[in-house]
């Protein structure tokens, strides 16, 4: 990897509702995905999302932008190097959520990056509470929000994925900031 980038943004919670929330297409989405029901940021939840969103005004949008190097973009890996390097990417969203966990205030709520992956396994699988309720977050995503087109739209950026055994040019990692209680 070459570097890693922050990319921020603020935005009225309003203005983000009207133009990237959508739950009902989301949460379709969610039910189609291997987390559903067994992480404890992602759906269903037993909250209205909406309370969520409508308990703020502002929202800074923090994602962090991963470039690789040519010689990584060159490579053919295998499937399992694959996996164990985007495991291991998956792995720094905890140490880059830090940089979001140090705004959060009582009148704040931070936005995890993506599903959690705070535990090797979640608790939800097994019918237990979250081991980490001070750290677990949801996402924008687990919120019905659109982090495809958001991205698209602020920062110029379309969200990229490995593909035929090959690294993307880049990965995005979005979450955020709640703030501006009401």
């Amino acid at each position: 990897m070459v570097e890693i980038k922050k990319l921020t943004a603020d935005v009225d919670v309003e203005e983000f509702i009207e133009n990237y929330v959508d739950i009902e297409r989301f949460m379709g989405l969610c039910e189609e995905c291997e987390n559903y029901g067994k992480n404890w940021n992602c759906p269903p939840f037993d909250f209205d999302v909406m309370e969520v969103w409508n308990s703020f005004n502002k929202l800074k949008i923090i994602a962090f932008k991963l470039d690789f190097s040519d010689e990584e973009l060159a490579m053919e890996y295998s499937d399992k190097e694959l996996e164990f390097i985007l495991k291991r990417l998956e792995r720094m969203k905890v140490k880059l959520m830090n940089d979001i966990y140090t705004l959060e205030d009582e009148n704040s709520y931070a936005l995890f990056l993506g599903n959690c992956n705070l535990c090797m396994k979640c608790t939800r699988e097994f019918g237990m509470p979250c081991k980490m309720p001070f750290k677990m977050r949801y996402s924008i995503e687990s919120l019905g929000g659109n982090v495809d087109q958001l991205i698209e739209d602020i920062f110029g950026f379309k969200i990229l994925y490995a593909k035929d055994n090959r690294l993307p040019e880049y990965l995005i990692f979005v979450g955020g900031i709640l703030f501006d209680k009401k």
